[in-house]
């Protein structure tokens, strides 16, 4: 076994396929292949699960990324400290619910890294999604809200995975509406008040349950209605259709919140933010310094952090 093949496992992981791997890693697919089996066959395990439609990890291969990806970090280490030459390459995934803290957890992390050299990824995505990366370990951190009525499904599907849940903070909901809004002045709304106002959330796509939807209140009849898939889109229309959204009511300081306000939601139900990882991996440097970067976003914008 050599540290070359455990970067060649990571690499396909992280890539999502051999022939991805391959290219990313710039060698055949063929040799790339080749020495993943003769690992497997030296350890006597099926790393990855071969199907007609890809690869997937297998119950071992996911044990054996995570001891391959502490040798692989800790021999970058080795590398940083004793090496003239530059530093290694980071790599990172985090997959989110749409959240701007999350995004400017991202930026805060990233402004201070003092690497030159990384390749870091963020993916503002489903619940389900969110799920799923960090189940099958192509996000080692997954950022998602549960509450009264989510909670049994999610943390029920979290165990079933392997994935640990970390509370992170407690919020009471607020409608995200446009600055202009003609309910933006108010101290609090109820969701009567906002009957006239189209609902904006996030679609889910498959899992379109109601069990997996960001927003809470979701068997709640909306007369109108409409369904996104980017932060972007849905802050366009709460503007240019006096829409509203449901959310944390932390808006940290993304580019559009100067013209988006979160006003307080007239309900008794409470939303509990964290972040899920893996329990068959250890978290690498990176992702361990965005979840502490995380904090400091949510600490800053006035929520109190539940530590353990």
């Amino acid at each position: 076994m050599t540290l070359q093949q455990l970067k060649y496992v990571i690499a396909v992981v992280n890539y999502g396929s051999i022939s991805e791997g391959a290219k990313q890693l710039y060698i055949s697919q063929p040799s790339l292949s080749n020495a993943i089996k003769e690992l497997e066959k030296e350890l006597g395990i099926e790393i990855f699960n071969r199907t007609s439609r890809g690869i997937s990890l297998s119950s071992e291969g996911t044990e054996f990324l995570s001891y391959a990806r502490q040798v692989v970090e800790q021999a970058n280490l080795l590398e940083e400290r004793y090496s003239s030459r530059k530093k290694m390459k980071q790599l990172c995934s985090i997959s989110t619910q749409h959240y701007a803290f999350s995004v400017e957890a991202f930026v805060r992390m990233l402004s201070k890294l003092d690497n030159d050299s990384y390749e870091f990824t963020l993916r503002e995505t489903r619940t389900g999604e969110i799920i799923d990366d960090v189940k099958n370990l192509h996000s080692e951190v997954g950022v998602l809200y549960i509450n009264d009525f989510n909670e049994k499904v999610i943390m029920r599907l979290l165990k079933e995975s392997n994935l640990i849940f970390h509370p992170l903070f407690r919020a009471s909901p607020h409608v995200f509406v446009s600055a202009n809004h003609p309910l933006a002045d108010k101290k609090s709304v109820t969701l009567d008040m906002l009957d006239e106002y189209p609902f904006v959330s996030f679609e889910q796509g498959q899992n379109n349950s109601f069990y997996f939807s960001e927003e809470i209140c979701s068997t709640r009849l909306h007369q109108k209605q409409i369904h996104v898939s980017d932060r972007a889109t849905l802050f366009n229309l709460l503007g240019g259709l006096n829409g509203y959204t449901i959310s944390s009511g932390v808006l940290g300081s993304d580019i559009n919140s100067s013209s988006i306000t979160a006003v307080p939601l007239d309900t008794d139900e409470k939303m509990l933010v964290g972040w899920i990882e893996n329990s068959r991996m250890s978290l690498s440097r990176a992702a361990r310094e965005y979840i502490e970067t995380l904090k400091n976003v949510i600490s800053d914008c006035g929520c109190e952090i539940i530590e353990k």
